[in-house]
């Protein structure tokens, strides 16, 4: 009697579901299981291409953000650190070609001003009119020459070696901290700082403070004539370009904006995977055009560098010099989009791995079967996290969300941003999930005898 009642019902039930399946489509349903005796169809909605194309554009905007924000972002630190300056631009005074050339300068102001042949013939003539005779007189005449040229190289050599030495650098390193207006006289024109751009686009370097001491430096060795050295207002040019005023006003308007520029385009990026259809491959691909738009930078600086270098005429400055002082401005700025590049791929890799994909989803399984492993031989020996594992297991997708959002803070707020700093905080993130895989205990559940299901299991008689 038993086995013909559950026969009808069995004959019900398919009867209902060709019934079903005759209103709606086999792609409307979803599986539901069944919920106090009842059953739920639930019909699915999928987003329509529209949303796709929005997140397009979103992230695309927020690529293109990328790079402005970038500059934007390094000249704020720049700018506004005076330890960040003074570091950028101190090393200049250790270059041999920044002191060669520099010197060269130098002494070209001072031979402008002070008329050193002019100086020794009067102390010549001055010796001849006290007397002497015409043996004498036509010896010294002879010597005025060879001692206006050993004054020359005395002072040449004096010039040299304060260039070269630590007083040199310890003057370069106090103008720059005590003004910290030599970035933002590049771009304002400060006519107090060391560092200036004219309405040419010349580009050059005041020598006024370094005059001030190498005439204390001659004056210190006797050489009493430096005393007529005057102050000069003089700035030696590194490089001429039209375009430096333009590059100029985008540049103060980069600085403006580099408080916020920075998170817009963040935002833009965020608000392109938000809306997406598929949200796992939309931050996969939009990490994927933020390094591509770092790309552009490093490879615009490096385009850049070659167009400075051209520009500068040999006359002006050795063409050394030029890529010394150029190298040296974009140094941090290289850095940070090496660093944002770095960090780019890292997410689009760690979202990949984490995504919804087949062959991540089998790396993620080999990797929890291997930690499964390493738990079990160890609880085989004796070793186990007991209660702490099973809270562990518990709380492990907080657990996870944490480390993630910690990592995420540290790249996010920490300035300046570079690449030792991305991949040391990668490194420890893993560590940390990997600790938690291999710590945490999985809550074992007691498995249903197998003869108890195939006791309660109704037998059909053979027809």
């Amino acid at each position: 009697m038993r086995n013909t009642e559950l026969l009808d019902e069995i004959a019900r039930l398919e009867s209902e579901n060709a019934a079903l399946r005759g209103v709606l489509r086999p792609e409307d349903t979803l599986p539901v299981p069944p919920v106090a005796g009842a059953y739920k169809i639930a019909r699915t909605h999928h987003r329509s291409w529209s949303w796709t194309l929005l997140a397009t554009v979103l992230m695309v905007i927020g690529a293109v953000l990328a790079p402005v924000a970038t500059v934007a972002s390094w000249a704020k630190v720049q700018l506004t650190s005076t330890d960040s300056f003074v570091t950028t631009y101190s090393p200049l005074a250790k270059d041999p070609r920044v002191q060669v050339f520099v010197a060269d300068k130098t002494m070209e102001v001072i031979q402008d001003n002070v008329d050193i042949p002019a100086l020794t013939s009067e102390v010549f003539d001055g010796i001849i009119e006290l007397g002497t005779g015409p043996g004498a007189t036509s010896a010294l005449q002879a010597l005025k020459g060879p001692a206006a040229q050993g004054v020359v190289s005395l002072v040449r050599s004096s010039v040299g070696s304060f260039v070269e030495s630590d007083a040199f650098a310890q003057v370069w390193q106090e103008s720059l901290r005590l003004s910290h207006s030599q970035l933002i006289a590049t771009l304002q024109n400060d006519p107090q700082a060391a560092i200036a751009i004219g309405s040419d686009g010349s580009v050059g370097i005041q020598l006024s403070p370094i005059i001030e001491r190498v005439k204390a430096v001659l004056l210190e060795r006797g050489l009493s004539f430096a005393s007529q050295i005057p102050s000069v207002d003089r700035t030696i040019t590194v490089a001429q370009n039209t375009s430096l005023p333009t590059l100029q006003l985008f540049y103060g308007l980069a600085l403006a904006a580099g408080a916020w520029l920075p998170w817009i385009a963040i935002l833009f990026l965020a608000a392109g995977v938000a809306v997406a259809r598929r949200r796992a491959l939309a931050l996969v691909w939009a990490a994927v055009a933020l390094a591509l738009a770092m790309v552009v930078v490093v490879a615009g600086i490096a385009i850049g560098r070659l167009i400075f270098i051209g520009s500068v005429s040999p006359s002006l400055i050795p063409a050394g010099v030029a890529r010394t002082v150029f190298d040296t401005v974009t140094t941090a700025m290289t850095g940070t989009g090496v660093a944002v590049l770095v960090l780019a791929i890292v997410v689009a890799i760690v979202t990949w791995c984490a995504g919804p994909f087949t062959v991540s989803r089998n790396l993620r399984g080999f990797a929890t079967a291997g930690a499964t492993w390493v738990r079990e031989a160890a609880e085989r020996h004796g070793i186990t996290t007991g209660r702490t594992g099973e809270w562990i297991y518990a709380q492990r997708a907080l657990i996870r969300a944490a480390i993630a959002v910690i990592s995420a803070a540290i790249v996010l707020f920490t300035r300046p941003l570079t690449t030792g700093l991305i991949a040391w905080t990668l490194l420890i993130a893993i560590l940390a999930i990997v600790v938690v895989e291999l710590v945490q205990r999985p809550v074992r559940t007691e498995a249903v005898p197998s003869e108890a299901i195939e006791g309660d299991a109704p037998t059909v008689p053979a027809s």
